[in-house]
């Protein structure tokens, strides 16, 4: 056992990664406006992303490179999109993520004098310096001890939550499944697939976060990481069901809906779950909602640099001592800049970074499935047939859903 949770970590941050918006935010919202009716939805698209997510790890075990070395490999055009893709969403993901995380702070640790709108302002700035501090000087070794606290107490405080809402809630819940119709419908059911459990991009940088833990860990070999990753991802859909579980309990036929300013959603959220539930599980809730998204803000702000640092490295064939820092730094300012900008319409940020996550799914399911498949990957690591047959499926119906969305618009 011992040796088990010493071998997880890149698992727990994508784990860490993935629990943020898609389960707080579009999850809760599926379970408010549709009950159960989008299990379906969220069982299937995580089946159908699986093989592209897991073939990160089984990757870089089997070849002590990061996916961005084999895209390398697979010519420099792969290469410059990726860099091109990322770049033109990481900045709206990360301010996305951090104004929940600030308003949720905000909500829970009070407005520090400030009216309620220049609090969430201060707290995002709060939250960003905290995390690059963590960040820069603690490296990826303080993160992933960070990040095996952090899951637990978020995964203990959210289960936890979900009894309760089951034991106080006599009402029978319908297990009815819904195929959304209508545009505005449509467009939500894209973007609660679109990170559901996390953009197909995380799978870059859950390679990069094996390769660190196995110049920390040399007992962190192919299978120890194909487990830490299964662990995380089956985490991932658990914690998505508890949290539309929730959102069905609390808020569905209440008629109630979410605010698109960040600091109003997040007093929301919490005063929803704490007049149904009883004040009394105000903390659980917050410990619960904040943990979820501190995770995500602070493993986003560590993999975005780290991804562009490493694809500038490999574009120009040279190391960047100062790259990461730089890239950090960069989407630090670019976040605090979007989010003076943008602060009262978090609903849209969001909505336009899943979408986006969504429909740019296919282009990283292809890639990676080409790049396992190839002779770039030893025979041994490369999928097996049922492994083959998912990824098809996969990409049927990453590429079907998209066009199915484009047709609706």
């Amino acid at each position: 056992m011992k040796l088990s949770i010493k071998n997880l970590g890149p698992g727990l941050l994508f784990a860490g990664a993935a629990i943020g918006v898609s389960h707080l935010v579009q999850s809760t919202r599926a379970g408010a406006d549709f009950g159960l009716g989008l299990l379906w939805a969220l069982l299937l698209v995580n089946l159908f992303k699986y093989p592209f997510f897991q073939f990160g790890p089984r990757y870089a075990s089997a070849t002590g490179e990061s996916l961005l070395d084999g895209y390398k490999k697979m010519g420099n055009g792969i290469l410059i999109a990726y860099f091109i893709l990322t770049f033109a969403t990481m900045f709206t993901i990360q301010t996305a993520v951090t104004i929940v995380t600030a308003g949720l702070a905000s909500s829970l640790f009070g407005e520090l004098g400030f009216d309620a709108e220049f609090a969430v302002k201060i707290w995002t700035i709060i939250v960003l310096i905290v995390c690059l501090a963590l960040l820069i000087f603690g490296k990826y070794k303080l993160l992933d001890r960070l990040i095996k606290i952090i899951i637990i107490t978020l995964s203990i405080s959210t289960i936890a939550a979900v009894i309760v809402a089951l034991s106080s809630n006599p009402a029978p819940i319908s297990f009815t499944q819904i195929l959304p119709e209508g545009t505005i419908e449509i467009g939500f059911l894209i973007a609660f697939m679109g990170w559901m459990p996390a953009p197909l991009d995380i799978s870059v940088w859950h390679s990069l976060w094996a390769i660190e833990k196995r110049k920390d860990d040399k007992e962190f070999n192919a299978k120890s990481a194909l487990f830490d990753f299964n662990v995380g991802y089956i985490g991932t859909v658990i914690l998505g069901i508890c949290f539309v579980l929730l959102g069905c309990i609390v808020m569905f036929g209440s008629g109630e809906s979410f605010s698109n300013a960040a600091g109003v959603f997040s007093g929301q959220l919490i005063d929803m779950y704490t007049s149904s539930l009883g004040e009394w599980a105000y903390i659980i809730i917050g410990i619960a909602a904040f943990t979820t998204m501190f995770s995500t803000t602070l493993t986003c702000l560590d993999a975005s640099p780290r991804a562009m640092d490493r694809t500038i490295e490999l574009l120009f064939n040279r190391d960047y001592k100062l790259g990461y820092l730089a890239w950090i730094l960069l989407l630090a300012i670019g976040t605090i800049s979007i989010f003076f900008f943008f602060d009262s319409e978090m609903g849209l940020l969001v909505k336009i970074a899943t979408v986006l996550s969504f429909l740019t799914a296919p282009f990283y399911a292809i890639i990676n499935y080409k790049l396992i498949s190839s002779k770039y990957t030893p025979k041994n690591a490369r999928p097996s047939l049922k492994m083959h047959i998912l990824s098809w499926l996969g990409i049927i119906f990453l590429i079907g859903f998209s066009i199915y969305y484009l047709t609706t618009l």
